[in-house]
């Protein structure tokens, strides 16, 4: 098409895709895309998140999910446009049921990525702009009922007289995202917390702990923040934002309800919930389960010789409760990742005499730099200014599919490397192992594998440059006596505190919690992409392992991450729910393969 604009380039490329699919040519299809090329697939087709990677794989997908969805009227929206050295364009699209969204990038006329997003099921779309409720019934009527009446109404029978469809474990902002989405849908949902109130697994966690992200990446669904909301939150603000949330949301939000067990009544399709609310046992006995703890479900508590002799405080981190009772005492924080930094740092601050242990290699990059640098394009007030929304901007971050994203984001380390270039060398001196990934393609690529191993720096890497909070690297605890730890070099050091800032476990340890082993191993490892990287062992999923999406284990499902994914994923997992709420046909193309049990 030599000379056509890039709407031009766009608009034929989707006529031709229209064309070939409607007569039910997955070859004609799959030879719009190139050789190497990648559909990305956010439930609209699929009902699955997954990632076709090479022309095959596409053709597959397309003759077994896109082919049966019977989709239609795809059509460009807006202008089609050049960006580094593709031609790009935002795109709509609707199947038999749903409407769509999507983003499509073409080199020399074929398609290298394309992303398909399912946004509304028809029929079911979200009362929202001019569908919006009335709130008020009009006429005068015995028995007529306020809304503070019937919303009370809805809380005494919900989960007693009348049983929820969805039940969601743990009631952070994940599962408040997702409780959110599923109340918009008329899904009758109860999100299941031990903590006394929303927000707690915020305002319980150290005192000095803020968000590391931006406020422009953490915008809870239908609600953002106030445009005067600090940039990094700090956690007591955090939860108290989401307890207003659960409120005006009108979420049925068990606090103080404890999860006991929980297992699936194959027979009846549904599963037995026992809870424990405000002292009374309660089961319920919804037909979705959703597991919503987060990555912080099950502290990883390593077991170390002598643990049961100590004569101090020894804990893991997400049982710290500050440093204000340790302002003369000797600490030891047994980590070197986010929380360790950040308790170390606090300890510090009100006196104590800090010592971080750290086993092995840390990214670590400054909050600002990784904000300029990494995030900002997307996620900053610039990015507002330019027209870029919280949903785009997470809908171009969703449009590069994960085989690509490492290559992408070495360039940003690069860059990272030569500006911090005196502060990585002033860590190094204080002796302090640092990485940037397997592959040197930093941050967030750690995230995403393995949910471990980086600290966005807010202050406290000064302190171990300095020598300010003191640095044994590269050992491991050995043994625990009732006043020393005892390191693999032979070498101890006298404690009165000892807080492991190990990390957590993956999310199905907390289904074998929960309802089985067996589960859990039919379920496998949750996160992760099997990068065959430090802890994310191989083979190449392509996509976050059992996240958001269907499982081996029917009507179980995992939600979490960070604000930015709770908020963006919890719209397909909801419409995933919905669907199946409503009864519609669900056929699940691409279900994962469990290759690792933890």
């Amino acid at each position: 098409m030599s000379g056509a604009t890039p709407t031009e380039q766009i608009s034929s490329w989707l006529a031709s895709l229209d064309a070939v699919i409607s007569r039910g040519d997955a070859d004609g299809a799959a030879a719009l895309f190139h050789e190497t090329s990648y559909w990305r697939d956010l439930v609209s087709f699929t009902w699955n998140i997954t990632t076709a990677e090479s022309r095959v794989a596409i053709r597959d997908m397309i003759a077994g999910a896109v082919i049966p969805a019977k989709p239609s009227r795809w059509r460009l929206e807006g202008q089609g446009s050049l960006v580094e050295g593709a031609i790009e364009g935002w795109i709509r699209f609707e199947t038999s049921i749903a409407q769509g969204y999507g983003h499509l990038r073409l080199i020399d006329g074929k398609a290298f990525t394309l992303l398909t997003t399912m946004t509304e099921l028809k029929g079911f779309e979200e009362p929202k702009g001019a569908q919006r409720e009335k709130g008020v019934e009009h006429g005068i009527y015995p028995g007529r009922k306020s809304w503070l009446e019937r919303r009370r109404e809805e809380e005494a029978e919900l989960g007693i007289s009348k049983q929820p469809y969805v039940v969601i474990v743990g009631g952070g902002q994940g599962a408040i995202a997702l409780g959110a989405r599923l109340k918009r849908l008329n899904v009758p949902t109860i999100i299941v917390e031990k903590n006394e109130r929303p927000g707690d697994s915020w305002r319980k966690r150290y005192k000095s702990l803020c968000l590391h992200d931006v406020v422009w990446y953490d915008h809870l669904p239908y609600l953002p923040f106030p445009d005067h909301w600090p940039v990094y939150s700090p956690k007591d603000k955090i939860g108290d934002w989401l307890e207003m949330y659960t409120r005006v949301m009108e979420l049925n939000y068990w606090a103080s309800t404890e999860c006991k067990s929980a297992r699936f009544d194959a027979a009846k399709k549904e599963w037995v919930v026992e809870v424990m609310r405000n002292g009374k046992p309660i089961t319920l006995r919804p037909k979705q389960l959703v597991l919503a703890t987060g990555m912080s479900a099950v502290p990883n508590m390593p077991a170390v010789p002598g643990m049961e002799t100590f004569k101090g405080d020894l804990h893991h981190s997400n049982r710290h409760p500050g440093p204000d009772a340790y302002g003369d005492k000797k600490a030891v924080v047994i980590g070197s990742n986010n929380s360790a930094h950040d308790i170390a740092a606090a300890l510090w601050e009100v006196g104590a005499d800090v010592t971080m242990i750290q086993r092995s290699s840390t990214h670590v990059s400054r909050s600002e730099t990784l904000f300029e640098l990494g995030t900002s394009k997307l996620y900053s007030e610039e990015a507002v200014n330019a027209g870029i929304t919280t949903e785009k901007a997470d809908l171009i971050f969703a449009s590069i599919p994960y085989a690509l994203l490492a290559q992408r984001q070495k360039p940003i380390y690069v860059k990272m490397r030569e500006r911090d270039a005196a502060f990585y060398e002033r860590l190094r001196k204080a002796g302090f192992l640092l990485d940037f990934g397997d592959d040197e393609s930093g941050l967030f690529m750690k995230y995403v594998r393995r949910g471990s191993g980086y600290y966005i720096d807010v202050g406290a890497s000064e302190l171990v440059a300095e020598g300010k909070i003191k640095l044994k690297s590269g050992v491991e605890v050995s043994r625990i006596k009732e006043h020393t730890i005892a390191f693999s070099d032979g070498s101890e050091l006298p404690a009165d505190l000892i807080v492991f800032a190990t990390g957590y476990g993956s999310m199905n340890g907390w289904a074998a919690e929960l309802i089985s082993q067996e589960v859990a191993d039919r379920v496998g490892k949750c996160w992760g992409l099997g990068s065959n990287t430090r802890k994310d062992p191989g083979p190449w999923e392509g996509e976050l392992r059992n996240m958001w999406k269907p499982t081996h284990q029917e009507a179980l499902w995992f939600h979490g991450g960070n604000l930015h994914q709770s908020r963006h994923y919890s719209l397909y997992l909801a419409l995933q729910l919905k669907a199946r709420y409503e009864g519609m046909a669900t056929p699940v193309y691409g279900l994962q393969e469990v290759h690792h049990l933890s």
